[in-house]
């Protein structure tokens, strides 16, 4: 029972311990989401921009469409199939109708009529020149913008009447260049002159045949050409033309065709349906005429075997008189005449389609079935034939031939004359329901749906950067991560203090020494930051007790993390508890201290250790109670005479014997050896650190140099912590807690 519940105990723990790594998970997400929100939002804003530079530069793309209509294909007027041919309708025509449409049959001939295999448009400005020369609404060009005269702004036109280019400049881009009154050059990409003319001229030369039709534009206006191949005009046409069935077997066509000019894409719309009604027209007719031609070539040879199968039924009731017949051999000859009717109607229709399918076909397929049945009848009927006398035989067999070849002989006198009539006014079996017309917006650029995609590609392309960043970012982040690669124990976690930061942008913008800004701790005590320097000042109490120094000196690693400022807020929460503190700006090198209390450099640390003043010229009172500062004083060649000199270290004991505490403020440890020397002549050392700007290995080789040099650190102050970024990434780890004082009523 023990067993099962340390088992439960630990599955449950376990199981806890997976829920907090998912929560924590999505804390470090929802973090760094928080940390770069000014550079998530920065990337979206570009790609919002960019995106509606897209939307709104971009050349709108309009669509003309038209409805056609395709007729069942008449049945063969030479067929008696009408009651199958439902069940034998070639499923592939409506497939081969559209392929009709997209053939070069009929885009070849819209080509040739609209001149579609030249090109000519005006050279616009790149990104900007085409929506620019949109919104000119003038009779006359456009001047140019900027000076830029070889593009063009709007309202130039060019029209070729015939253009003939040799081989080797089929589907090549050239250049014509607008003259004075109507003057041209046309130049290859080389730069090379081809053709110079006026306007309304035939020009032949070098292989080329030009005449333009009509140009407008400013001299020096330049115009992109291109003489495509009828290959090439055909496939561009053909990738902007589209061609659907509306609803499966209802046998209305849905065609389209889009471009960026929206005049000109109606007008080739229109001519491609009239191209393809037109093919079918002439289809129409050339199946009606072969059909008329084959019954000619027919009809005289059935009207002779009418001739002679009357002439010999004649001559045999002359020869042997009136044949007397039952009412039953009459049925079972009535029965062959027509059997024979059909069986000639339905081998005429085999050669009919024997001209335009193989022998697999359905169709002949059907017809040849048909025929084998009606021939199995005609069998069983002969066999009750030749039961007859031969005379009634006889008579039956010469009446049967000449009532046969008469049906026939008339069916197909009827039929011609019907195909006849259709070859005078012959009607296709395509039909036009709705003209071409234009869309009454452009179909692209769709704006919103850029502009919404352009901000999902700004959000996964931010989170992306974001992600890149955190990855590749080696800065520590945590204090944990200091305290367990160097071994030193947090004194204080600093919080990042927004009032600290604008103070520091407004005193990085002033200019005069002379203006006073009182310290965070001073100014703010109500800040989460001034609470923490607050418990640092009682964990440096209780070690200042083991010490007979009272001096500390802050270190770090590098510049711009904040020494400075613990420095003198510590500093300040130490006098604001009646302790009489001396401030010591012991950067001789790049010492700023002066500046935060609006004093001068000069009369400093530098003056005291060359011994041109004394303790009481270099101590000065700030504007906080029980706080005195001493500066760097003025600057020097060689700094470190000044650190290394018994002046210094005199100065350093003085200061203890005369003040609570002496807090000194150093160079960085890795530039350059200031604080070695310092750590050796004072009591304790603090490595203060900043947030996201350290590796780990950066504090480590401080740590080491200056264990090297026998200065032993106390801890480190961990400065900047972003609070909010912290909860959301680290739980609990990343809370700092503070205590609000209340202001007490009077």
């Amino acid at each position: 029972m023990a067993k099962d519940e340390i088992i439960l105990s630990r599955s449950l723990a376990a199981a806890k311990q997976s829920a907090l790594n998912e929560e924590l998970k999505i804390g470090a997400a929802v973090g760094a989401i928080v940390e770069f929100k000014w550079l998530i939002m920065g990337i979206m804003v570009v790609a919002i921009f960019l995106g509606a530079i897209v939307a709104y530069v971009r050349a709108p793309l309009y669509r003309a469409d038209a409805l056609v209509q395709v007729d069942e294909k008449s049945k063969s007027r030479l067929s008696i199939l009408k009651d199958i041919e439902p069940m034998l309708a070639d499923s592939t025509s409506m497939a081969a109708e559209l392929e009709i449409l997209g053939s070069r049959l009929v885009l070849g001939r819209a080509v040739k009529a609209l001149n579609l295999d030249v090109e000519a448009e005006p050279r616009y400005f790149p990104l900007v020149g085409r929506k620019i020369a949109a919104l000119h609404d003038g009779l006359e060009p456009q001047p140019p913008l900027a000076g830029l005269s070889r593009f063009a702004w709007g309202g130039e036109e060019l029209r070729f009447d015939e253009l003939r280019v040799p081989f080797e400049y089929e589907d090549e881009r050239l250049r014509l260049v607008a003259g004075e009154s109507g003057a041209y050059s046309l130049i290859d990409k080389s730069g090379r002159l081809l053709v110079e003319g006026q306007s309304g001229q035939k020009i032949e030369a070098r292989g080329f045949v030009v005449r333009v039709a009509r140009l407008k534009a400013r001299p020096g206006t330049n115009f992109n050409v291109v003489k495509s191949s009828e290959e090439e005009a055909i496939a561009k046409i053909r990738r902007a033309f589209s061609a659907r069935e509306r609803n499966k077997g209802s046998g209305i066509i849905e065609v389209a065709l889009t471009g960026l000019d929206s005049r000109m894409i109606t007008v080739v719309l229109t001519t491609i349906v009239d191209a393809y009604y037109q093919q079918n027209l002439e289809r129409k007719a050339a199946e009606t005429a072969n059909q008329l031609a084959f019954l000619e070539q027919q009809l005289p040879s059935l009207k002779a075997q009418v001739d002679a199968t009357e002439s010999a039924y004649n001559a045999f009731q002359q020869s042997r008189g009136t044949v007397d017949l039952a009412k039953e051999t009459e049925g079972v000859l009535k029965s062959l005449v027509d059997i024979d009717t059909e069986l000639g109607k339905l081998q005429q229709d085999r050669v009919e389609l024997r001209q335009s399918f193989t022998a697999e076909h359905p169709r002949l397929v059907a017809v040849n079935s048909k025929i084998a049945l009606l021939q199995g009848r005609r069998a069983t009927l002969d066999k009750a034939l030749a039961q007859l006398p031969d005379t009634q035989q006889t008579a039956v067999r010469l009446k049967r031939e000449m009532d046969v070849s008469a049906k026939l002989y008339m069916g197909l006198l009827a039929t011609a004359q019907q195909l006849a009539v259709s070859k005078a006014g012959t009607v296709g079996e395509v039909r036009v329901i709705d003209a071409p017309k234009l869309t009454r917006l452009p179909i692209e650029p769709k704006r919103g749906v850029i502009l919404a995609m352009s901000g999902v590609a700004g959000v996964v392309l931010s989170l992306v950067a974001v992600a890149v960043i955190r990855l590749t970012r080696v800065a520590v982040d945590r204090p944990a991560a200091i305290e367990k690669g160097t071994g030193l124990k947090p004194l204080a976690i600093v919080p990042h203090s927004n009032s600290e930061t604008a103070a520091s942008r407004k005193r990085r913008g002033r200019q005069r020494t002379s203006d006073l800004r009182l310290p965070l701790s001073a100014s703010s005590p109500e800040d989460d930051a001034t609470e923490s320097f607050r418990s640092l000042r009682t964990l440096l109490n209780f070690a200042m007790a083991d010490h007979q120094r009272k001096s500390i000196q802050l270190v770090g690693s590098k510049e711009d993390i904040g020494k400075t400022f613990v420095a003198t807020n510590l500093a300040v929460v130490m006098a604001q508890v009646g302790r009489r503190v001396v401030l010591v700006d012991a950067d001789v090198r790049r010492g700023q201290l002066h500046r935060d209390f609006g004093m001068s450099r000069e009369d400093g640390v530098s003056e005291y250790a060359l011994g041109k003043s004394t303790l009481a010229g270099v101590v000065r009172q700030t504007p906080i109670e029980n706080l005195c500062i001493v500066t760097t004083g003025r600057l020097l060649a060689d700094p470190s005479q000044i650190l290394v000199s018994a002046n210094f270290e005199e100065m350093i004991q003085r200061l203890e014997a005369s003040y609570d505490l002496v807090v000194i403020d150093t160079a960085p440890v890795l530039a350059v050896s200031d604080a070695c020397i310092i750590g050796r002549k004072v009591g304790l050392s603090v490595l203060v650190t900043r947030s996201e700007r350290h590796p780990i290995d950066e504090l480590v080789q401080t740590v080491d140099r200056l264990d090297q040099a026998g200065v032993k650190l106390l801890g480190f102050v961990f400065n900047d912590l972003d609070v909010r970024q912290q909860r959301y990434r680290y739980g609990y780890e990343g809370h700092v807690y503070a205590y609000r004082y209340q202001t007490a009523l009077k």
